[in-house]
């Protein structure tokens, strides 16, 4: 297994024999409990082994009490409840519903034809009845007491296996049936009713397709119910949304949106309408309580029209008796994998389980989730009615040939027939729970109500699971529902809401350097991170990052240090993933004392279908609660791991939240810092004009001078053009004028044009030779000047006038391109010098970019130019310098400085102190150039100022190292608005550990060493990270002293009047 250290800032890959990698084991009904669980290392620099899940599904707690319904005298607005994971392709999380619902008028009475308390309609008394009958009651025995069940659905209808039902709304504790499996024909009658048997389940025969003879199934172990006084003769019409706008429906009760909608419209006769959110827009009907069982009603209808695979969620509710109507309780079914067109769907009765049919009082339409293509969010609804068992069902809707809603009602006008539609009758079978005697249901006022929880409907998850799905002897699997109430608004300036007692969110990682997490391996909280390189990719953008994993290994983990997090309600973040994405959460904590040797791990773990979340491959927010890993101590909480990918997953910054409320971290807005915008005018110049390349050779210019770029950038010469790509920011491309020193300065005046089009990211640099115009002379180029080509750009044509380069011009060596930082390639045509530029055309002023160098200034000085490394080597490292007595410069990585498990802030305090220079080299370690706007690099200038500000008692360095040597002209820009004339300190002398150090031959860095300082190299990089590389350090400082130069700092040797004076200087 390949694991991690962080060296004060700088990474090694330790490969660690005898340890396999950590794998989640594949599961089927829990994850079985392990008999081994890595343990991190307490080594501060080495990233923790992440833990293997080993503790059981917690089952899922109690429900919460139930709410005051919303709208009651003196108590506040209703808040909306816990919604449970909806549709596979929505939003899990909903944002905060209205903080007012207005309460429709009381439902007048349902329109009957008969005064008299209506009853139980009696059984047929001929099985050759033509009169189809309403639903018989069950058979009653003495060996059972279970909950009826519907009749199994027919061979045509889908095989899906449910997924896992949420738990209850807050305001009822009543857990809602698993989703229906959906018939996938047209106008599917329902089975015939399976006949009576000893067997101790008790048998419920379904309510009988409409429109059609059947034979009734007569039942002999139950007395008949008396007949009722009268039963339908029609169906009962709802709704056909004509009084719409005065928020009343056909039965005079109350029907409405409460404005949850984004827009509503009843043109056409039909309603239209936009959602808002799935787990905020709903439509509901209210009227007055009636006996659908004993009036004969047997299904629910309406037509609807939806994006296509979209599924909708109903509520029906129903009060224990019409007599006493004052509260009702809350049943759900889920119809998903809408045809797109107007179609009829027709509900059994029977199929919201447990339902009392004896009391309806009102119906809810909610969960309008995305459809196929996640675009298209129109939905119609209209013709809603209760359908009597002994009339025929309506007909389907004809949708109209225009795109204006479509008339439910068949026309004569069209002679060729209605459109293709679909009417689906859907039904649903429940898996049997031998352990549950049933939920315990609150009863619930009938007031207006808001959505409840949404049970997913996409098909089954285990075909793309290697779990292979529940375990058959159980119904479905313990769950756990995220939830959320509230988003934090983007206006919060430091991104977190101050919760019960000035409890803030706190911040695990906003995913703000990729350079932070990939290459020092720290969270925000500066604690270990990393994925151990089990990930195909891991890339951080605009603060989310993207894991992309290899295979089912392949995991994350995130560490917090063994903190007391009591005061949190659990982890909150935002996850894109594709529909059908699974993935493993642990939550882990340290057993015994925190920080002691050999720590050991309790953990949990859940999976994101125990978590109840369904993922539709848009970002949404996602909450991990505590209570629900069972056994994780909060006073010790130590990690979060994800494992078990299986597909790329994009997460957004993580937090803590405090309490039950769940709230999202939202990082600061970015701010790009503004730079000079003044122009002026392009005075002309009396010099010649000069081309210097027009690509008619892919290895030389218009001048016969070499042109070419370094390895691994891509070029490709047509027709006189070169085509450029990278995504490296370190690579360049040079194109020469002259062999060694050509004098530009007969152009000034001039303005370097370049004809160009693409993507115009780039830097553009005039290099310069040094001062013997010698090319085995280092260093060589002896420095150069960048400029920022978008500034001086057209969208085809670039003008800089020679000026605007900082260097001497007299030693010009050639023209580079570098720095690039877009993902679009760059095509140029011409590279030439003109003596003027196109009318109207103004140059941008230019900007201070600092003092770029690669050698020493001062005549025989030389300087050891030391970067961050193994904490450990550090004592080593002072002592052979302090034997040399020298004084060296140490460039510092800024994160490692805060992270008090490295003890580099003692370590370099203590170097201070004996005179050596700390100098800048950012905050994360990134290829600054690289980073992909000015805010990103502002980002790391200003954190790493600040931790050495913190550190050093306010020092703030104008010295500063680029790391990987990355240079370009927007980081030298912000350097320099940062620190007043700063230096970028690059090399002439490379040891070249990154590259021999832990090879077979250790010895080449001493050659690399002698190499450089024959050539005349004076400034040294190197890394005390390696044993061999500080093991030859004396020896390295023997060589240099041996050239007869004076050993000092890097400021010393350029001279800088504000170093300390060199011995014997005053």
């Amino acid at each position: 297994m390949r694991f991690t250290q962080v060296f004060g800032g700088i990474t090694a890959a330790l490969l660690v024999s005898g340890v396999s990698a950590a794998k989640i084991p594949k599961r089927q009904e829990a994850p079985p409990a392990s008999t081994e669980l890595p343990i991190p290392s307490s080594t501060p620099t080495e990233a923790p082994i992440p833990p293997v899940p080993s503790t059981p599904v917690p089952p899922p707690p109690p429900p919460p009490p139930s709410l005051p319904p919303p709208g009651t005298p003196g108590l506040p607005p209703p808040s909306l409840p816990p919604p449970a994971p909806p549709s596979s392709t929505e939003n899990p999380i909903p944002p905060p519903v209205p903080t007012e619902a207005p309460i429709p008028p009381p439902p007048p009475p349902v329109p009957t034809s008969s005064t008299e308390a209506p009853v139980p309609p009696e059984p047929p008394a001929s099985s050759t009845s033509t009169e189809i009958p309403a639903p018989p009651a069950p058979p009653v025995t003495s060996s059972s007491t279970e909950v009826p069940v519907p009749p199994a659905p027919p061979a045509t209808s889908s095989t899906s296996v449910p997924a896992p039902p949420p738990p209850p709304s807050s305001t009822s504790t009543q857990e809602p049936p698993p989703p229906p499996v959906t018939s996938s024909s047209t106008s599917v009658p329902l089975p015939p009713a399976p006949p009576v048997t000893s067997s101790s389940t008790t048998a419920v025969p379904p309510p009988p397709p409409p429109a059609t003879t059947s034979t009734a199934t007569s039942v002999t172990s139950e007395p008949a119910p008396p007949e009722p006084v009268e039963t339908c003769s029609s169906h009962l019409l709802v709704d056909d949304f004509s009084q719409w706008e005065t928020g009343e429906n056909s039965l005079q009760g109350a029907t409405s949106d409460d404005q949850t909608m984004n827009s509503t419209s009843t043109d056409g006769g039909i309603l239209s309408f936009t959602p808002n959110n799935i787990d905020v827009s709903y439509i509901y009907e209210q009227f007055e309580c009636f006996d659908s069982v004993a009036q004969g009603y047997d299904s629910l209808s309406f037509n609807i029209k939806g994006p296509e695979a979209a599924s909708v969620s109903i509520e029906l509710q129903t009060a224990s008796d019409c007599a006493s109507s004052d509260e009702y309780q809350s049943f759900y079914y889920t119809v998903d994998g809408l045809s797109g067109s107007l179609q009829t769907i027709n509900i059994p009765l029977n199929s919201w389980v447990d339902a009392n049919l004896n009391g309806v009082v009102g119906v809810l339409w909610y969960g309008f989730s995305a459809g196929l293509t996640g675009t298209d969010n129109q939905w119609q609804l209209d013709n809603i009615q209760f359908l009597c068992a002994a009339v025929p069902p309506p007909e389907d809707p004809v949708p109209e040939p225009t795109s204006e809603p479509a008339d439910p009602e068949p026309t004569s006008a069209d002679p060729e027939g209605p459109a293709v539609t679909v009417t689906s009758t859907v039904y649903v079978t429940v898996p049997a729970d031998d352990d549950d005697d049933g939920p315990t249901r609150t009863p619930q006022p009938l007031l207006p109500i808001f959505p409840k929880p949404i049970v997913p409907t996409e098909p089954p998850w285990w075909e793309e699971d290697p779990w292979e799905g529940w375990p058959e002897s159980s119904s479905r699997p313990a769950e756990v529902t995220a939830t959320v109430t509230e988003i934090v608004s983007p206006s919060d300036e430091a991104g977190l809401v101050a919760r019960q007692d000035e409890c803030k969110n706190l911040l695990v990682d906003d995913w703000v350097s990729q350079s932070r997490l990939t290459f020092l391996y720290y969270n925000a909280l500066l604690k270990s991170t990393s994925d151990d390189e089990t990930m195909k990719s891991v890339v951080v953008k605009d603060n989310r990052v993207t894991f992309t994993p290899q295979d089912t290994d392949s995991y994350f983990y995130t560490q917090l240090g063994c903190i007391d997090v009591q005061a949190y309600g659990g982890v909150s973040l935002r996850i894109n993933a594709p529909a059908g994405s699974t993935f493993d959460v642990q939550l882990a904590s340290t057993k015994g004392t925190c920080g002691s040797e050999n720590e050991n791990y309790n953990e949990a773990t859940l999976s994101t279908k125990q978590l109840g979340w369904t993922f539709n491959g848009k970002e949404q927010l996602y909450s991990i609660p505590f209570s629900k890993f069972e056994g994780v101590d909060l006073t010790k909480f130590e990690m979060i791991f994800i494992s078990n990918l299986l597909k790329a997953v994009t997460f957004g910054p993580i937090s803590l939240y405090c309490g039950e409320e769940v709230t999202e971290y939202i990082p600061p807005a970015v701010v790009e810092p503004s730079g000079p915008t003044e122009t002026v005018p392009a005075p002309a110049s009396q010099a010649t004009n000069l081309v210097i390349d027009k690509f008619g050779n892919k290895d030389t210019n218009a001048l016969g001078q070499w042109h070419g770029a370094d390895e691994g950038m891509t070029m490709t010469f047509k027709k006189n053009t070169m085509t450029l790509k990278t995504n490296d920011s370190d690579l360049m491309w040079v194109t020469q004028v002259g062999e060694t020193c050509r004098d530009l300065t007969e152009f000034d005046g001039s303005y370097l044009h370049i004809a160009y089009t693409g993507s115009n990211l780039f830097t553009i640099a005039l290099q310069q030779h040094n001062e013997k115009c010698n090319n085995d002379i280092y260093p060589y180029p002896e420095t150069w000047d960048s400029l920022e080509a978008q500034r001086y750009a057209t969208e085809t044509d670039i003008y800089i006038p020679l000026e605007h380069f900082n260097v001497n011009r007299s030693r010009a060596i050639g023209f580079a391109f570098k720095g690039f930082y877009g993902a679009e390639a760059t095509v140029f045509s011409v590279i030439e010098i003109v003596n003027k530029v196109p009318e109207g055309f103004t140059i941008p002023e230019k900007i201070p970019s600092g003092t770029f160098v690669f050698s020493c200034k001062r005549p025989n000085s030389f300087a050891f130019a030391i970067d961050d490394g193994e904490p450990s080597f550090a004592q080593q490292v002072m002592k052979t310098i302090d034997d040399a007595n020298i004084t060296v410069t140490f460039f510092t990585v800024g994160a490692p400085l805060r992270d008090p498990t490295t003890n580099l802030s003692a370590i370099y305090n203590e170097m201070a102190a004996k005179g050596h220079q700390i100098a800048l080299h950012s905050y994360t370690h990134p290829p600054l150039e690289g980073l992909p706007d000015d805010a990103s690099i502002d980002w790391e200038y200003t954190n790493d100022i600040e931790a050495v500000k913190e550190t050093f008692n306010g020092l703030t360095p104008k010295y500063f190292r680029p790391p990987f040597g990355t240079e370009g002209a927007r980081m030298r820009q912000r350097l320099a608005a940062l620190i007043d004339e700063p230096y970028i300190v690059q090399w002439s002398v490379d040891v070249e550990d990154w590259l021999w150090a832990e090879s077979d031959t250790p010895e080449m860095q001493l050659e690399a060493f002698k190499r450089d300082v024959a050539a005349g190299g004076d400034i040294v990089v190197m890394h005390y990270l390696y044993n061999s590389t500080v093991s030859y350090l004396e020896e390295f400082i023997k060589i240099a002293k041996a050239t007869g130069k004076q050993l000092m700092r890097v400021d010393q040797c350029m001279m800088d009047p504000n170093a300390p004076p060199l011995p014997g200087e005053e």
